[in-house]
């Protein structure tokens, strides 16, 4: 198979979806590479790196779209990056359909095989291509948040650990998955006061467990959420539901009644967003003041540190790839855990949270 690694182009994205040990995977495997000429760079990989395990480097974007039968990438495909695709190709990459229908749209126009990281699924309910950036990105939302509260960044001016005679930031964290529990850690070590918040007692007693019990664990509900809202100098937004638009669990009426100069980092904006005032911003232009409120809504916060979110991301996404180029998507989709991360072929939607976000027709896989 023909595998394409175009450089990213969504803003202030660093990341490459494939290192050079994996171009030396699929070569050995008996598959083509093609690398678009400055696809590493962002994370220190130079285009000799893939040339000496054995890929070709080319110098547009084009050109790596019009070879590829397999495209590996990083984040969605942009508005530049649609006329390059055509039917039957296979893209495998974070998506986040339920989000955009635009996007949605322009891949079932082109008739492709969308594959999306974040709803591949294992019989657990582990997400294994989203674990990893969600550890990041719940790390990052920490050191996030403390810039955003500092008085430059149009924050109350608080220090999240505090100092001797003064007390420590409040923080409170909506969802305690992998994001959740990597942000708590981090809020933890940091010396904050952190509140975590989620629907499943079993899952707060794990991240309670693992912090050794410098944390309040609180059930989530409408009464509870208001209260760690009101009452946190930050508050870190981090549900998930695979493959489905975030809900929206905070209010304009919860950020009003926080202090001014208070923040809101929101994990899951690249899903919709978990507050009602949250929209997509990017690094260059991180962040806005809304309701008193500065809210940092970075949809691709591991594009940040893309040096250990590429490594950390490839580590996971290269077995499922080699089984697609291997196999091809049909068989490689017999795995339960794959089949799972078919969002479209073929102009149908094939997973049932992106057809009910649009109110667009389901079509099961084995009919697509």
């Amino acid at each position: 198979m023909r595998v394409g690694i175009p450089t990213e182009v969504k803003p202030d994205e660093n990341r490459v979806a494939l290192t050079p040990s994996g171009v030396t995977a699929f070569r050995t495997a008996g598959h083509d590479v093609v690398v678009q000429t400055g696809a590493g760079l962002g994370s220190a990989v130079p285009d000799g790196a893939y040339e000496r395990a054995g890929a070709t480097v080319v110098s547009n974007a084009a050109a790596v779209w019009e070879h590829a039968d397999l495209v590996l990438k990083v984040k969605e495909p942009m508005d530049a990056e649609f006329e390059f695709m055509r039917p039957g190709q296979v893209l495998f990459t974070y998506l986040h359909l339920a989000a955009s229908l635009p996007l949605t749209a322009q891949l079932l126009e082109r008739r492709v095989v969308a594959i999306a990281y974040e709803t591949v699924q294992l019989a657990d309910g582990t997400l294994p291509l989203l674990v990893p950036m969600s550890e990041v990105a719940g790390r990052l939302s920490i050191q996030a948040g403390a810039a955003s509260l500092e008085m430059i960044a149009g924050g109350k001016g608080i220090l999240l650990p505090g100092v001797s005679g003064v007390r420590r930031g409040r923080v409170t964290i909506i969802g305690a998955g992998i994001v959740g529990l990597n942000a708590c850690v981090v809020g933890v070590g940091f010396g904050a006061d952190v509140t975590i918040v989620d629907i499943n007692p079993l899952r707060l007693a794990y991240v309670r467990d693992v912090v050794q019990g410098h944390v309040t664990t609180l059930m989530s509900n409408a009464a509870n959420i208001q209260e760690a809202v009101r009452g946190a100098d930050l508050v870190i937004c981090a549900v998930l539901i695979p493959g489905a638009k975030t809900p929206r669990l905070v209010t304009r009426r919860h950020l009003r009644q926080m202090e001014d100069g208070s923040a809101l980092v929101d994990v899951a904006v690249d899903q919709g967003g978990c507050a009602e005032t949250s929209r997509p911003t990017t690094h260059h232009d991180p962040r806005y003041v809304e309701e008193g409120v500065v809210h940092y809504c970075v949809s691709n916060m591991p594009g940040a540190v893309p040096y250990t979110s590429t490594y950390a991301l490839t580590n996971a996404t290269m077995a499922y790839a080699l089984e697609i180029a291997n196999r091809g998507w049909r068989e490689a989709a017999r795995d339960p855990a794959l089949a799972g991360g078919v969002n479209v072929v073929d102009g149908h939607v094939t997973h049932p949270a992106v057809a009910e976000a649009h109110g667009l027709d389901y079509t099961p896989l084995d009919r697509a």
